[in-house]
C-alpha cells in the first residue's frame, strides 16, 4: 500500500510554513506566535532533528549519482534512530497549537518551495515504518531526490548546520533568517528595507498561493517601477550608467499568465526599488 503524503505531518513543510508565518507576523509588527512555536517544537527536540534531515536533503549541493545515493541512505539510517512515536506526538501537538493561533486553511495554503522534494522525503521516511510500503512508490520518490541532488547546483547558498538554533535567536536575527529564505540574493539589504519593499514582502506572504490577484498586483508594481525608472533615467548624466539603466528597463516586463510567481521575481522587484532609491539619492 502506497504511503499517502500529508502536508500536515510533513516536518519540512511545517517548518517552512512556520518560518513564512514568522515573517508575515514580523512585517505586521505582531508578537509572533510562530516564533514561540518554532522554539518549542524544533529546538533540541526529535522534531528538530527530523527537520535537519529534511533540510540536509533539500539543500544538498550538487553530487554525483553514487554520492547522492550514499547521502540518501545515510539520512534514512539517521532517521531510523529518531523515536517515531515521539515525533508523531510532537506533530499532533504542533498542529493543535498552530490551529489555536492561526486559521489552518490560510496557514497551509501557502506555496512551499521544494514541495515535491519534501513530499518525496516524507514518503521515504514513512515507508520505514509502514508494514505495507509500495516498492514502486519508494523507487519513484528516491529517483526524484536523486535527480534533484545530482542535477541541481545550488549557488551561493549557505545553510548553517544549526539552522533551527540560528533562527531561534533575537528578533532582528529571526527577521534576517526569514527574509533570507524568501529572497536569498538580497541578504545584504535586509536591515534597510524601505516601506515599499516591506509592503511587497507583506503582500507576497499574504497571497503566497500564487493567485491571480497577486500576479495582477505585481504586474502593476512592475509597470509603475518601469515608468519611474524611465523618468529617472532622463536625469542620469553618466553615459555608462545610462546605458546600464536602459538595459535594466528593457528587462522589466509583466509576469505572463502561464508563469507562476517565483521568489526570484520578488527579489528582482526588491532590487528595482533599491535602484530607484539610489537614483533618487544622487539627484
Amino acid at each position: 500500500m502506497a504511503v499517502k503524503h500529508s502536508k500536515y505531518r510533513n516536518t519540512g513543510i511545517l517548518f517552512e510554513l512556520l518560518v513564512r508565518q514568522t515573517t508575515a507576523d514580523l512585517l505586521e509588527n505582531k508578537d509572533s506566535k510562530a516564533v514561540k512555536i518554532l522554539k518549542k517544537y524544533f529546538t533540541n527536540t526529535d522534531l528538530g532533528k527530523e527537520y535537519n534531515l529534511y533540510n540536509t536533503l533539500v539543500t544538498s549541493k550538487k553530487l554525483t549519482e553514487s554520492k547522492a545515493e550514499v547521502l540518501i541512505s545515510t539520512v534514512v539510517d539517521q532517521y531510523k534512530k529518531i523515536d517515531f512515536e515521539t515525533t508523531n506526538r510532537l506533530k499532533y501537538n504542533l498542529i493543535k497549537e498552530i490551529k489555536r493561533h492561526y486559521k489552518l486553511e490560510e496557514f497551509f495554503k501557502a506555496k512551499v518551495d521544494n514541495y515535491k522534494s519534501y513530499a518525496s522525503i516524507y514518503t521515504i521516511f514513512e515507508s520505514q515504518y509502514s508494514k505495507q510500503s509500495d516498492t514502486k512508490q519508494l523507487v519513484a520518490n528516491k529517483i526524484t531526490l536523486l535527480e534533484k541532488i545530482s542535477r541541481e547546483d545550488i549557488k551561493n547558498k549557505k545553510v548553517p548546520a544549526s539552522l533551527v538554533e540560528e533562527l531561534m535567536k533575537e528578533d532582528k536575527e529571526i527577521r534576517l533568517m526569514t527574509y533570507k529564505i524568501l529572497v536569498e540574493k538580497f541578504n545584504d539589504k535586509y536591515g534597510t528595507l524601505s516601506t515599499k519593499q516591506k509592503g511587497l514582502l507583506k503582500e507576497y506572504i499574504s497571497s503566497i498561493s500564487d493567485t491571480t490577484t497577486l500576479k495582477e498586483s505585481l504586474n502593476k508594481r512592475l509597470s509603475s517601477i518601469k515608468k519611474e525608472l524611465i523618468s529617472l533615467s532622463k536625469s542620469v548624466e553618466s553615459p555608462v550608467i545610462s546605458i546600464k539603466l536602459n538595459e535594466v528597463i528593457k528587462l522589466i516586463s509583466p509576469i505572463k499568465e502561464n508563469i507562476g510567481v517565483k521568489d526570484e521575481t520578488i527579489t528582482s522587484i526588491l532590487q528595482y526599488y533599491d535602484l530607484i532609491d539610489e537614483l533618487k539619492s544622487v539627484k
